[in-house]
């Protein structure tokens, strides 16, 4: 048990800067108290002592903000970070090493009692404030949930999702999203990276294509002019814009944060 808290304040030093000491860990964050209480509350639910199991759960959600159901499943060196606000339902499992921002909902789309409601968190995941993810679906390892996004399908390992509803942003390394280096990883706070909005990126192809046809226009005027030096009209010489390239795509590129 020691060594599960031991390893619970570690993840916390580990992923927030604001994070000091161990003590000020185990007396200052709700999240962590919220996990400790969790598992009471799961072990008692697990043995048949059901009001007892909600009854610590809805204490803890009174003295942490967090609520957690007590028959949901988490794993270890989970962080839920400032967390108020946070909503996990019963058949929702989370697994290890993920992250989870405040305002986050782990809920079900199902009236059905007895079936798989609340979605499955592989390990590593990040799922930013605000976020929704609704339904018995998997969201793969390493994957990241953008803030306020509603996820309703399955998001694939390393990927990310973001929007409403959510688009899928597929991994580059097809491993994990905050993965740099093989042996590597990465924390993205808030799940958040420069890559990770489809509008940009949809933005900056636009104004890369936008700048290639101008850069070819360019090109087939000045090989005009060589080839008919000797033999054109003044009317037909094209004038100074037509023969250099004045779209600013480092600009715009800037403008949309590339």
């Amino acid at each position: 048990m020691f060594d599960r808290l031991r390893s619970d304040i570690q993840c916390i030093l580990d992923r927030d800067p604001a994070a000091r000491t161990s003590w000020e860990v185990l007396t200052c964050y709700p999240g962590l108290h919220a996990l400790v209480l969790h598992r009471g509350a799961h072990w008692c639910w697990n043995h048949g002592f059901k009001w007892l199991a909600r009854f610590i759960s809805n204490f803890s959600r009174w003295f942490t903000g967090i609520e957690i159901h007590p028959g949901a499943k988490i794993g270890e060196r989970v962080f839920f970070d400032h967390a108020m606000g946070v909503v996990v339902g019963e058949t929702a499992e989370i697994g290890d090493g993920c992250t989870i921002y405040q305002g986050v909902t782990l809920g079900g789309t199902s009236l059905y009692k007895g079936q798989k409601r609340h979605p499955t968190l592989g390990k590593d995941v990040v799922v930013s404030a605000g976020a929704k993810v609704l339904g018995g679906f998997v969201v793969g390892d390493g994957a990241k949930i953008g803030s306020n996004a509603v996820v309703i399908k399955p998001v694939p390992a390393g990927a990310t999702a973001v929007g409403i509803p959510a688009r899928i942003i597929p991994s580059k390394t097809d491993t994990s999203a905050d993965v740099t280096e093989p042996a590597k990883p990465q924390f993205s706070a808030y799940g958040v990276t420069q890559e990770d909005d489809p509008l940009s990126q949809a933005m900056r192809k636009l104004i890369d294509s936008a700048a290639g046809q101008e850069h070819q226009i360019a090109l087939i005027w000045q090989a005009i002019e060589k080839l008919s030096a000797a033999h054109v009209t003044p009317d037909c010489v094209p004038d100074e814009a037509a023969r250099k390239e004045c779209f600013e795509a480092e600009k715009l590129n800037q403008l949309v944060g590339k």
